[in-house]
């Protein structure tokens, strides 16, 4: 059973670092393979290690697998790519939902041709939470089903102190409304 986590997790770790996408309106250009000079020439993006990157320690280590888990096998299945990131500071960004879409476009979240990636971002110490959706998902998953789901399932969660429950229910939740 570890050695099949393992490989899950590191298939999954893969299949994100190797997709192509999460083109947005603006393009992001980069200088080195860490850093995005996309609006400010000290932005620094940590690289991604999988679809769940909790540089925060929000989880649990099966918390994270579980939540790995269920990504990896929802985008086997649609095609369709939702990543969790959990970060100390969004710096230099006020911004999370900026923060957020420019993470997921860096990164290449959901593919290219078809737009499909969703971008999630808690920033525990900033007390802020973030979802970017690329412009295929938003065709269904709106800003306001977006906020919705933040403001009802997530937050909820969130302020029991609750984090795994809030972000796979608030993944539960987005799921059902984009099927």
């Amino acid at each position: 059973m570890r050695f099949y986590l393992n490989f899950l997790f590191l298939l999954s770790s893969f299949l994100l670092l190797s997709c192509n996408g999460f083109a947005q309106e603006n393009e992001i250009t980069t200088e080195t393979a860490e850093s995005d000079l996309s609006r400010n020439s000290s932005v620094y993006f940590p690289k991604s290690i999988g679809i769940v990157n909790d540089y925060n320690n929000l989880f649990t280590n099966k918390q994270k697998a579980e939540l790995d888990q269920m990504l990896y096998y929802y985008e086997i299945e649609t095609t369709r790519q939702i990543v969790v990131v959990s970060v100390n500071s969004i710096a230099p960004y006020d911004d999370i939902q900026q923060y957020a879409t420019d993470l997921g476009s860096y990164w290449g979240v959901g593919q290219k041709e078809s737009n499909n990636g969703l971008m999630i971002v808690v920033c525990k110490p900033c007390r802020s939470f973030g979802i970017a959706t690329g412009l295929g998902t938003q065709e269904v998953l709106t800003d306001e089903i977006c906020k919705t789901v933040i403001d009802e399932t997530i937050i909820p969660a969130f302020k029991n102190g609750n984090f795994y429950k809030g972000i796979k229910d608030g993944v539960v939740e987005l799921i059902e409304k984009w099927d």
